[in-house]
């Protein structure tokens, strides 16, 4: 089995500078031709079999884009989601830095998730991925690009 994690595109929140976790914008005019052109990167050096992504708009707007690329299926879960950042979602940077100096079982924006709770979360729905499927699989994430896919 082969996963290859994807961002989504450049989002509202790109733009406005604020955080972005569970807070749902959707991509940009320009996150739509990053979309674009990824796609056809995918389609020409990845093709995959299956498509799994998080119902946040930026990561399925992006996933859409690529499914009617390669015409693959895509599959649209919410334990995909970014990290719960709780009322940190959607506060501007510059006005609400991000605590990085949280503790791995403290609540990240006070009512999120902790970064255990996350991981947690992480391994939960790859488990429940790697069972279900075979082939080459893609995964919107919300973090880095990775265009390399793994064993």
């Amino acid at each position: 089995m082969q996963i290859l994690l994807i961002r989504h595109g450049q989002s509202e929140a790109d733009i406005l500078n604020v955080h972005e976790g569970k807070a749902d914008f959707p991509l940009t005019e320009e996150g739509r031709e990053q979309a674009q052109r990824m796609a056809a990167r995918v389609l020409e050096q990845f093709p995959p079999d299956f498509i799994w992504a998080s119902t946040l708009k930026r990561a399925s707007e992006t996933a859409s884009i690529l499914a009617d690329t390669v015409d693959c299926p895509v599959q649209y879960i919410p334990e995909l989601q970014e990290h719960n950042n709780g009322d940190l979602a959607g506060k501007p940077l510059e006005e609400v830095p991000f605590p990085w100096g949280i503790l791995p079982h403290e609540k990240l924006g006070g009512d999120g998730e902790s970064k255990i709770e996350f991981r947690a979360r992480g391994e939960q729905i790859y488990s429940a991925i790697r069972h279900l499927s075979n082939g080459r699989l893609i995964h919107f994430t919300n973090s880095t690009t990775h265009l390399d896919s793994m064993d």
